[in-house]
C-alpha cells in the first residue's frame, strides 16, 4: 500500500490531436484492492469536447467521447474494463477472454472527480476493486480517448502493440501493480 506510479500515455501514431500536449496516469495503491487513478490532460483544454458535468452514475457507450479508461487483468485470461466520463458518469465491465464474454462488473462503483482550467484536464477516480479480486498483484493497462471540439479523436495508452487503436490488446496492459512489480 502507499505505492505511487506515474506514466505517460502516447498517442496512437494514426491520430492527431494538436490541443494536447501530453497526458499523464498516476495509479496510487490505497488500501488491499483500492485505486485512486489520476489522469491529467495537458494543453489548450478549450479545443476538447467535453461532455457535461452530470450525476454520477453508471452509463454505457463512455468511449464513444472523451473518456478514460483502466482495464484490469483477471485471473486466467478474462480480465475488467472501467471507463471514465469527465461527466463523473462511469462504466465497469468483465471479459473472460479478448472482446468476448462482456457482462457488467457488479460490486464496483467509482467515484470520479473533475476539474478542468483553460491548460489542464484531471479526472481523478477512487476505485474499490474488492469484489472483483482479492489483491492488486496484477497488470493493469491505462488509456484515453479525446474528442476534439471538431469531433475527431485520439487514442492515448501506455502502449500500442498493434496498427489500429486497441486498448483490449492484452499487451497493453503494460504496468505491473503490486508486490510483482519490476519498476
Amino acid at each position: 500500500m502507499g505505492r505511487v506510479l506515474t506514466q505517460a500515455l502516447i498517442r496512437h501514431p494514426v491520430s492527431a490531436c494538436p490541443p494536447v500536449t501530453g497526458i499523464e496516469a498516476t495509479v496510487s495503491i490505497t488500501g488491499p484492492c483500492e485505486l485512486l487513478v489520476e489522469y491529467v490532460v495537458h494543453g489548450d483544454i478549450a479545443g476538447l469536447k467535453l461532455p457535461t458535468v452530470a450525476m454520477p452514475e453508471r452509463r454505457d457507450n463512455l468511449w464513444q467521447a472523451t473518456c478514460f479508461e483502466l482495464f484490469v487483468a483477471l485471473d486466467g485470461r478474462g480480465y475488467a474494463e472501467f471507463n471514465f466520463s469527465p461527466s463523473t458518469c462511469w462504466a465497469a465491465y468483465r471479459f473472460d477472454d479478448y472482446r468476448s464474454g462482456m457482462r457488467d462488473a457488479n460490486g464496483v462503483r467509482p467515484v470520479v472527480d473533475v476539474m478542468a482550467t483553460d491548460r489542464g484536464l484531471t479526472v481523478a477516480v477512487d476505485l474499490d476493486l474488492a469484489a472483483m479480486i482479492p489483491d492488486l498483484h496484477r497488470r493493469v493497462g491505462l488509456s484515453a480517448v479525446i474528442e476534439q471540439a471538431n469531433g475527431s479523436k485520439s487514442w492515448w495508452a501506455l502502449v500500442h502493440p498493434s496498427d489500429k487503436p486497441d486498448f483490449h490488446h492484452r499487451d497493453c496492459f503494460a504496468l505491473q501493480l503490486g508486490a510483482a512489480s519490476s519498476l
